[in-house]
């Protein structure tokens, strides 16, 4: 939020966040006291955020822990792009309320109405239904995070997910930026999908979902 996405962050220097329409995700600006009380100010009575940590901290008072959820940080580390199998469309703004449904369905609880300002998103219809999408999440100078991945119960098996995922990095690696993602460490299947589109663990990653009192 100090770089590419600068315009989207709201807060100060010790703490920032995305806004909720937006993204769920706020950053301290380190572990200290003065931070963590910019950010309950920041998040208001009652609000809550997702923060990433290698290591989760210890809170202070005023802030709650309300759910871990451990994920793996993967980096495309290829040289050639994967091929692209099916096709596929550009979704916008006109796709919002079932890009909505099928992440909901999915229990990617991070996607929000907002989300496609961040990036490009794509899918997949079948029979006038949105049946996979991904899209592009957070952006650092130099890489594009891959996010929302995700397909139809009814409709997986038929390779959908890895196609927009392998448009996507083709997509990122024409800008000359590299593409990466997190993945829930529970997520096997996911996991093995992605290492054979290229992708290499980089490190955990453990996104903690907080609340302040």
């Amino acid at each position: 939020m100090l770089t590419t996405h600068a315009s989207f962050a709201q807060g100060n220097a010790d703490a920032k966040r995305y806004p909720v329409d937006v993204a769920p995700l706020a950053a301290t600006r380190d572990q200290s006291l003065e931070s963590y009380r910019s950010l309950a100010k920041l998040l208001g009575p009652g609000g809550v955020a997702a923060l990433a940590f290698v290591t989760v901290p210890e809170f202070p008072r005023g802030l709650t822990v309300v759910r871990v959820l451990p994920n793996i940080q993967m980096v495309w580390s290829d040289s050639v792009p994967p091929q692209v199998n099916h096709s596929f469309e550009d979704l916008n703004i006109s796709h919002i309320d079932e890009m909505l449904a099928l992440t909901e369905l999915n229990k990617l609880g991070r996607f929000r109405k907002r989300a496609p300002e961040l990036g490009s998103y794509i899918g997949v219809h079948e029979s006038g239904h949105l049946v996979a999408m991904a899209g592009e999440g957070f952006r650092f100078p130099g890489y594009t995070e891959i996010s929302a991945v995700c397909t139809h119960p009814d409709y997986r098996g038929r390779g959908y997910a890895s196609s927009l995922v392998s448009a996507l990095i083709q997509k990122i690696t024409r800008r000359g930026q590299i593409p990466f993602l997190h993945v829930s460490k529970e997520n096997a299947v996911a996991i093995r999908v992605y290492e054979k589109l290229g992708f290499k663990t980089r490190r955990d990653m453990t996104f903690t979902i907080v609340k302040r009192e």
